[in-house]
């Protein structure tokens, strides 16, 4: 290995280990290790490496062929002790701005989407049922009154029939008369039994299926 290789090599591993520095602060930032269960944080902390593991062998193919030699570790510590020293308080100043200030971004954002997006779509929606329900009203007070208009002239139509059918009843014999009404009281308390049956099996299956 050249001596430009290896000074290339150094100041990789220095500048790998500052950002070993950087990427712990930052994981540990967003982690909240209190906030979570203990298997939660072994699985994080193990993709953490195991990333960054990548990460240092992918920057020593690049520079020396993947060659490990003993001041590469050396050259990491230095990076990380340095990183700690000198930047590790301005970094944490500034991630914690970055984050504060993505968050009122993010808020600003987000009433600027509900202004201008949610509240007229929620109008339009709401103006949309009201004309629906107003055109159904106004179709249902037609039929109603369609409805009525048509019972009014049945009504009116069949007045000579049920006058006429008054008139042939009373021309029925008297007799004849009630054996029909006889007949027609029967039914009826046949049809109240039925009723009351029916009405007593559904009490019943509502009793049962409620146990």
């Amino acid at each position: 290995m050249s001596l430009t290789t290896q000074f290339y090599t150094m100041l990789a591993m220095v500048g790998m280990g500052s950002w070993i520095g950087v990427a712990l602060d930052t994981y540990g930032r967003f982690l909240k290790r209190p906030l979570r269960a203990r298997w939660v944080v072994f699985i994080n902390d193990f993709m953490f490496w195991v990333v960054q593991g990548l990460i240092l062998f992918y920057l020593l193919l690049l520079v020396n062929e993947g060659e490990l030699r003993i001041y590469i570790f050396l050259a990491l510590l230095c990076g990380y002790a340095a990183y700690q020293g000198l930047l590790k308080q301005l970094y944490l100043k500034l991630l914690e701005y970055f984050i504060q200030t993505s968050i009122r971004l993010y808020n600003i954002i987000k009433k600027i989407g509900q202004v201008l997006l949610v509240q007229p779509i929620r109008a339009l929606i709401q103006l949309i049922i009201v004309i629906i329900l107003g055109i159904f009203k106004v179709i249902w007070n037609l039929l109603k009154w369609a409805f009525q208009f048509v019972y009014s002239l049945v009504k009116i139509l069949l007045a000579p029939v049920k006058w006429i059918g008054r008139l042939l009843w009373r021309l029925v014999p008297l007799q004849i008369r009630q054996f029909i009404t006889r007949i027609l009281y029967k039914l009826a308390g046949y049809l109240n039994k039925i009723k009351n049956t029916f009405n007593k099996l559904k009490l019943w299956w509502q009793r049962l299926t409620k146990k």
